[in-house]
């Protein structure tokens, strides 16, 4: 009869399932996943948020003054960064909290489900290579008899999860700071520099940046990064400077 802890399934089965719930698990979270560190992915995606939303902003209140258009700027980028930083260490905490709840579970099928596990256990290591016999007999011996050490073999080959590659969520919200600090930097140095266009510079500069950043951690392709992002850039902002431009009319 099949057990009950694989609802009528295989042990081959269970685990296909359970390895699909890991990807998955991986996948949806927004900082982590991806072959790019988790503090270096929150910096470009922040660099290339603040790019778009500094010229935006900039575009929209141009008819101000000089003075009060870098102060409005200046204010608006305090909030922002802390916006960043807490929105990328919040989702941080929220994937390390699911982590810890796949954890908690695969522990508890293990205390309460071992010969089941035994079973996954085996199907793991045949697909390594190992044949069924003494050997095998033996590893899974090995492993059974370590519960921390079974749960850490069991959430890296069962599930795909690597906890030892999951970056602190303090460290992601870090790295959000210093990618959205960037990009601020390079508007400012635009606007002061080019009054009238400067900004679009230090916009694209920003974005730009953050897309190779993301690119080369992730060995994607760079051009074509750049080519999609500088264009969605001019789009995005053409379209907010010709509407804009309607809007200051009336």
């Amino acid at each position: 009869m099949t057990p009950k802890h694989f609802d009528g399934k295989d042990a081959l089965t269970h685990i296909v399932e359970k390895q699909a719930k890991g990807l998955l698990s991986t996948y949806e979270s927004e900082t982590h996943g991806s072959e790019i560190p988790g503090h270096l992915f929150a910096g470009a995606d922040a660099a290339r948020d603040t790019a778009i939303a500094f010229l935006a902003l900039w575009l929209l209140l141009s008819p101000l003054s000089f003075t009060k258009l870098t102060l409005t700027l200046a204010v608006f980028s305090l909030g922002w960064t802390f916006w960043k930083a807490g929105r990328a260490a919040w989702l941080g905490w929220f994937h390390l909290e699911r982590m810890h709840r796949i954890l908690d579970q695969e522990r508890w099928e293990i205390e309460h489900h071992r010969p089941q596990e035994r079973d996954e256990l085996k199907e793991l290591y045949k697909a390594k290579g190992f044949q069924e016999g003494p050997l095998l007999d033996d590893v899974c011996d090995v492993l059974m008899a370590d519960e921390d050490r079974l749960l850490r073999e069991m959430v890296k080959e069962e599930l795909l999860l690597s906890l030892e590659s999951y970056v602190h969520p303090l460290k992601q919200g870090f790295g959000a700071m210093i990618g959205a600090l960037s990009s601020i930097v390079c508007c400012f140095l635009g606007l002061f520099l080019f009054p009238t266009w400067g900004l679009w510079m230090g916009s694209a500069l920003g974005l730009l940046g953050g897309t190779l950043v993301s690119t080369h951690f992730e060995g994607n392709r760079s051009i074509p990064a750049l080519i999609w992002n500088g264009g969605l850039l001019a789009v995005s902002g053409g379209c907010i400077s010709l509407f804009s431009s309607y809007l200051h009319a009336f």
